[in-house]
């Protein structure tokens, strides 16, 4: 599917991109490299059969199964052979500008530093498993590729209409947080549940939490939790689907809807809610 003209931007001339450092590969500890080993075994016994098929296909694709941490240079090699994207080191955080244009100019922001041994199981900001092992698989998928890149064009926009906010739910019930449907049953695809030990398991075998159908008003009208457990998640038909959605919505009439309606609490549930059995 083609990407409108009014979300795309030209190249970046600088391949690196703002807020960017070197990797330094070779300055990871064995100890460090352990960790990576560590979590990257526990997640690929946990994940098939429940995570999006594409997902360990980018892992296997991108060579992710090999030990130690990747280095980002040869990973991005792979990357961008298959859809355009390169994966940039950066020492944490950036400020939205900075990666929404990273992300319009195909290039994923990934935090340098990897949690200690004793952080296995809860890291408060995103560490370079969360963001390579957790995010850039589902990179090597097309559709998904192309989503990322037009929610990075969005986010642009969204800078310029003072409706960050807004999108950011966006982000956060899908790329960190969302559930696919495939051959009917749900799968996990959403970083911040692939990376995670304990929400890989809730999100699909828990009973509690709400499994809903996705709409794009309910996403970016509903707020959502950093610091436990989701309490609910939002569940796609597809990646295509989802871009379908995202190019096909004009966002500027959207916000201003959404500036009109009340803002929803991650527990609250509507009447129009369509939720997904998992039994």
């Amino acid at each position: 599917m083609s990407i409108p003209k009014s979300w795309l931007g030209s190249p970046a001339l600088d391949p690196s991109g703002p807020w960017t450092i070197p990797q330094r590969w070779a300055d990871y500890t064995a100890s460090e490299h352990r960790v990576w080993d560590t979590l990257f075994a526990r997640q690929m016994e946990l994940l098939p059969g429940r995570v999006a098929g594409s997902f360990l296909a980018g892992v296997a694709t991108l060579g992710l199964e090999r030990p130690g941490i990747p280095d980002l240079e040869r990973l991005s090699e792979r990357l961008h052979r298959l859809t355009g994207w390169s994966v940039v080191a950066v020492q944490g955080l950036v400020p939205d500008d900075v990666f929404f244009d990273h992300l319009a100019n195909r290039r994923f922001v990934a935090g340098r530093f990897i949690r200690r041994p004793d952080q296995l199981d809860y890291l408060e900001e995103p560490d370079i498993f969360h963001d390579v092992f957790g995010h850039v698989p589902l990179l090597a998928n097309a559709a998904y590729a192309d989503y990322m890149q037009a929610y990075g064009q969005g986010g642009q926009r969204a800078v310029r209409l003072g409706a960050i906010d807004q999108l950011a739910r966006l982000y956060w019930h899908t790329v960190e947080f969302g559930l696919i449907r495939e051959a009917n049953q749900l799968r996990l695809f959403g970083a911040g549940i692939v990376s995670s030990y304990s929400e890989s398991r809730y999100a699909l075998d828990d009973p509690s939490p709400p499994r809903i159908a996705f709409d794009l008003r309910r996403v970016m009208r509903t707020r959502y939790r950093i610091d436990s457990l989701q309490p609910h998640y939002f569940v796609i038909d597809s990646f295509e689907d989802l871009l379908r959605q995202t190019v096909d919505t004009d966002f500027a009439p959207l916000y201003e809807q959404l500036r009109d309606l009340p803002e929803l609490e991650p527990t609250e549930a509507l009447s129009s809610d369509r939720y997904i059995d998992i039994s």
